[in-house]
């Protein structure tokens, strides 16, 4: 465990925002949490529950204490057409996925390349090319900060939706996760029909892909339009992309034909943020030092040099624009803090 005072935060946001937090808390083991969390004080609030801050946004020094779960480890049980792989919640996320690939252990593979650790997967619900970590999340186990005490919770209890959980709202800063086990299935079945998989896959002349080779083309999808955070600041996909009622949608689309979509449900209907917020024209823009990276409009980024409140000014500027143009309302996926 380490416990430091005035600590920098530069290296734990990939946004890049140099900042310090008055008090720093990292633990490696359940019983260090159970040991130390109970103490806490008002003195020691506000409380940041922080994982590899690939989906965060500081926007000032933090005048509280911010806990990093950072236990590792993998266990893994055979169970009736699957397995369950037990991770300790300061695995990195990629790592996980690229170990169920090796070990033929199908379901995580569309997620590939996402940044963050175990823990954060089951805060964020992270989600990308057609899938959900929701899909695979068996149990959750954490530790009540209040007591100490140790929770277990089902799929079923956190509540999971899009980019959502209990654990951003009412249970929000209430419980440490400590593990996070997912169901994997022995038999492959490939997710394709999201965004340019088949595209890509067949410049690669694919039609039937192994989970491997789903992995690499995902890789390579991301790699081409998303920045590297240690080049460019930023956390991946800034804004969430809305769900709208079919007959908003149905109005849009008679004025933008060529508007993409995804189908909810029979009522409902995604629009991608980042197509809205290149039609406003920002993708490749700046605003000061922060700016909309010119492969993915969906993904803000720091020039270099910019402040949280810089990144801020430029996502209420983007949310202005969509609203005026489009009627609709975007919201981050980032946490600000």
């Amino acid at each position: 465990m380490r416990d430091i005072r005035d600590y920098s935060l530069l290296g734990r946001n990939t946004f890049g925002i140099d900042v310090k937090c008055r008090r720093f808390i990292d633990f490696d083991t359940v019983e260090e949490i159970q040991r130390v969390v109970p103490t806490l004080t008002e003195e020691d609030r506000p409380l940041l529950l922080l994982g590899g801050g690939s989906n965060l946004l500081l926007t000032k020094d933090f005048e509280g204490t911010v806990l990093h779960v950072g236990i590792k480890g993998v266990e893994r049980h055979f169970v009736d057409g699957g397995i369950l792989l037990r991770c300790g919640a300061g695995e990195t996320w990629d790592d996980i996925v690229a170990l169920c690939v090796k070990n033929e252990w199908y379901g995580a593979e569309n997620l590939s390349l996402i940044p963050g650790e175990v823990g954060a997967s089951a805060v964020q619900n992270i989600g990308a090319y057609g899938s959900e970590v929701k899909d695979i999340i068996y149990k959750v186990e954490a530790v009540e900060i209040k007591t100490g005490l140790i929770h277990w919770f089902t799929n079923e209890e956190c509540d999971y939706h899009y980019r959502q959980s209990r654990f951003k709202h009412d249970w929000k800063d209430r419980f440490l996760i400590t593990h996070v086990t997912y169901r994997l299935q022995e038999s492959f079945t490939p997710n394709l029909d999201y965004g340019n998989i088949r595209e890509e896959l067949r410049k690669e002349g694919i039609e039937n892909p192994t989970a491997q080779q789903l992995r690499d083309c995902i890789i390579r999808i991301r790699d081409a339009k998303l920045p590297d955070p240690k080049k460019e600041g930023n956390a991946g996909s800034f804004f969430m992309n809305p769900i709208v009622e079919k007959v908003q949608y149905d109005a849009l689309h008679a004025d933008y034909p060529d508007m993409p979509h995804y189908v909810v449900d029979d009522d409902h209907v995604k629009i991608p943020a980042g197509w809205m917020i290149d039609r406003c024209g920002w993708k490749g823009k700046s605003l000061g030092r922060a700016g909309v990276h010119s492969k993915q409009a969906l993904v803000l980024v720091n020039r270099g040099g910019a402040t949280g409140e810089e990144v801020v000014a430029l996502c209420e500027q983007i949310r202005r624009d969509v609203k005026q143009k489009f009627g609709v309302d975007i919201h981050p996926e980032v946490n600000v803090v």
